[in-house]
């Protein structure tokens, strides 16, 4: 692993999609950014998506991340709202990948232990911790930035563990990871070895 790597972590969001981005040099964190991409104003769903993607690319473009970090969605009870959120990590992990970048998934609670060491912690003790760990000055009014933060610092405590999250490390491997577990067809079904026999 490299001594010194960019992490990007994002929360995807369609409403707000936060980011953060730490760096790592001799297994110390050091902050670089934090910010979010408000999508509230637009009413179609469409184009949050693809201003999700265009975010992601300009990101990776811009700090030239060695590894994403994602939160994975939670199960809810709103199926539409489940799909949308889906569908903005979908694009938001496309951009990783059509980069090449390793793109690992956390669950919400993972993050928060990861963080608080307490996996039902609010926002606002994720992101008290996250100032105290990184020295940060002062918070964001929507802490949706920090949420992406903190999949970036969960990510750091995780490197190297096995069985950390879902990742991928390029397109092949997503769809390797992701396709349909499809049996064969067996030639020998439907078919018969010859006239039945007579009883």
């Amino acid at each position: 692993m490299k001594s010194e790597r960019i992490i990007l972590g994002i929360d995807p969001g369609t409403t707000i999609m936060g980011f953060g981005l730490i760096k790592v040099e001799n297994k110390q964190m050091k902050f670089l950014q934090l910010n979010e991409l408000q999508l509230s104003k637009y009413s179609d769903h469409y184009v949050k998506l693809k201003l999700i993607f265009e975010r992601t690319i300009e990101l990776i473009d811009t700090y030239h991340p060695d590894e994403i970090a994602i939160e994975a969605p939670f199960f809810g009870k709103n199926v539409q709202s489940m799909l949308k959120l889906g569908r903005a990590q979908g694009v938001a992990m496309a951009a990783g990948l059509s980069r090449e970048i390793p793109i690992t998934e956390y669950l919400p609670k993972k993050i928060k232990m990861a963080i608080t060491g307490n996996g039902n912690a609010s926002k606002e003790q994720v992101a008290k911790m996250l100032q105290s760990l990184l020295g940060l000055k002062s918070l964001p009014k929507n802490l949706d930035s920090t949420d992406g933060l903190a999949a970036a610092v969960c990510h750091f405590y995780n490197s190297g563990r096995t069985e950390v999250g879902k990742s991928y490390s390029g397109w092949a491997a997503f769809v390797k990871q992701n396709e349909p577990r499809v049996q064969p067809p067996n030639p020998q079904r439907g078919k018969t070895s010859g006239p039945p026999k007579k009883k």
